[in-house]
């Protein structure tokens, strides 16, 4: 069974930093893209930040630009992400997701749809 696990998550004051972590479990994803998603309360889930099977390429949403940096450890099976610089608007749930096409098989930055893999959410708030 596949799982991706979420943690790191809490809550923090306005500037300050948070480093989630998503651990996969049930396969490898190291051929596979993975990002991350939020989603705050009453709003539809948006893309983050995803990071191509190497890390070699990042990809981020506007909004976390130059705040947010998204690492991964294939041989732990894990990605990161360091949140900085965080705002109240950050404040949401934030979910793990994976590509289950490998990378030769895929486009970057991968479609939305094309992730089938997700994680069940870490509760990040930002106070003000």
């Amino acid at each position: 069974q596949v799982q991706l696990v979420e943690s790191g998550g809490g809550l923090v004051q306005a500037g300050g930093s948070l480093r989630l972590s998503c651990v996969a479990s049930g396969r490898t994803f190291s051929t596979n893209t993975m990002a991350w998603f939020r989603q705050a309360p009453g709003k539809e889930r948006d893309f983050v930040a995803a990071i191509s099977w190497n890390g070699g390429s990042t990809y981020y949403a506007d909004s976390v630009k130059g705040r947010f940096t998204l690492s991964r450890d294939n041989a732990k099976n894990t990605v990161y992400l360091q949140m900085n610089s965080l705002k109240p608007e950050d404040t949401a749930v934030y979910y793990c997701a994976a590509e289950s096409l490998p990378f030769y098989r895929s486009t970057w930055p991968p479609r939305r749809s094309s992730y089938d893999y997700w994680g069940q959410g870490t509760q990040v708030t930002v106070s003000s």
